[in-house]
């Protein structure tokens, strides 16, 4: 049920007006200064389940953020390049940063579940991270951009999918908190708007199917049905890809299950400029991570 309310309310608004222009071009994160990870790790044995890892200077143990690229969860769109600046400004403020890439709709074993169990593996990788780098994991935050932000619920919803779940894993890492920014809590609603997004529909590759022929693969992927998370959750909106209207409703659904989620919108700007070190959404989206992460943003 929780689904269906949650749908009808945020394709509504949607689709209620056409979205600001455009500002920052897609492409031009990926031009933005970023700094050498300590270490490039494989998480598994395909080539592109891989992840940067970046320390702050000092001794740590530190609180690490998971960084998810977005990209309309298509190959072609973006890489952990388009996040690498943001996982950089994040490191030099005191934050150890996991920037993954993940297999797209497009590559060989994306989609369901293929996309969703990097997701979950690219996360738990911290565990062996942790036995040779100074990360802390009891302060894991999640956060993603996009259709990295569907990626960053969906993994700190993970611990709630049973045990005999496709895309759940075997021991899934609980996170601390999760921030997602201008990306969908909710796949249903984007089913339809997604080819007005992203130039193409994207969600039905993605799952396999729409929700009418795949139900229990939308009941398990759409963080909005697994409510409540059990973690704090913050949802930045830019209005062009996730709208306030459309996160409040998420707010509204997670708040009567019993989760506290912050929404933080920022109007009359593009879609990449909080991902953009140098920009004033940047700061502001920067400071969100950090304090999700239990650091002083000052």
């Amino acid at each position: 049920m929780r689904i269906a309310v949650v749908a009808t309310v945020v394709l509504s608004a949607a689709l209620a007006g056409p979205a600001p222009a455009q500002r920052m071009r897609p492409e031009a994160p990926n031009s933005l200064p970023a700094t050498e990870p300590a270490v490039t790790a494989a998480y598994g044995s395909d080539p592109l389940q891989v992840g940067e890892l970046r320390l702050p200077a000092g001794k740590g143990p530190f609180p690490v953020a998971v960084v998810i690229h977005g990209g309309c969860w298509t190959k072609g769109f973006a890489t952990k390049r388009h996040t690498a600046a943001m996982a950089s400004a994040l490191t030099r403020r005191g934050l150890a940063t996991w920037n993954v890439e993940y297999r797209q709709v497009g590559d060989p074993g994306a989609g369901w579940p293929g996309t969703f169990l990097d997701w979950g593996a690219a996360t738990d990788h911290l565990r062996a991270l942790a036995k040779t780098h100074p990360i802390d994991l009891s302060r894991v935050v999640v956060t993603g951009h996009s259709a990295g932000a569907h990626a960053a619920l969906f993994v700190a919803a993970r611990p709630k999918l049973p045990a005999g779940s496709e895309i759940r894993g075997a021991d899934p890492l609980k996170v601390k908190a999760a921030v997602a920014i201008d990306g969908p809590g909710d796949l249903v609603p984007f089913v339809g708007a997604d080819a007005q997004i992203c130039g193409r529909p994207v969600i039905e590759p993605l799952m396999g199917g729409g929700p009418a022929a795949v139900p229990a693969r939308y009941a398990q992927g759409s963080p909005a049905a697994l409510l409540p998370l059990g973690v704090r959750q913050t949802l930045v909106s830019s209005s062009r890809v996730l709208t306030p209207e459309a996160a409040e409703a998420y707010r509204a659904a997670a708040t009567a299950a019993g989760d506290k989620v912050d929404v933080r919108v920022m109007a009359d700007t593009g879609h990449f400029e909080p991902i953009a070190p140098g920009t004033a959404e940047w700061a502001e989206v920067e400071a969100l991570i950090l304090r999700a992460a239990g650091l002083d943003p000052r």
